[in-house]
């Protein structure tokens, strides 16, 4: 993976394997990691964001599930050609990220309008 790198704030709300999985799904999406491109072992991404490699593992495992990237043995994990046509979004990887947007927001203190006042307008 030659693009751009990837972070974690292990101190975040979010866990860390959502953060990869995110980031890396925004970086495939907006052509940032184009297909064919070799991503680092699950042992090297992990090694080098001071991670467990189940961590890891667990964003690659929900990435390739979506279809974003595959893993073959000796080709290593590679990014996936992009669908001609959006995929549904997973309704189980809604319900949680919405969780985690919920719990972070409520941890800085906004109650449910406030919740839903910044929802709308990120949707705009």
């Amino acid at each position: 993976m030659t693009g751009p790198a990837v972070r974690v704030d292990t101190a975040g709300p979010v866990p860390p394997y959502e953060q990869i999985r995110a980031q890396l799904a925004a970086l495939i999406a907006t052509g940032q990691l184009a297909e064919g491109e070799r991503l680092p072992t699950v042992r090297q991404l992990a090694t080098g964001l001071g991670l467990a490699p189940g961590t890891v593992a667990r964003a690659y495992r929900e990435l390739e599930t979506a279809k974003l990237i595959y893993t073959r043995r000796g080709a290593g994990t590679r990014v996936a050609a992009l669908p001609s046509e959006p995929l549904p979004p997973d309704p189980a990887q809604l319900d949680r990220l919405a969780r985690d947007f919920t719990s972070a927001a409520r941890a800085l203190g906004a109650d449910t309008e406030a919740i839903l006042t910044a929802v709308r307008k990120a949707l705009e």
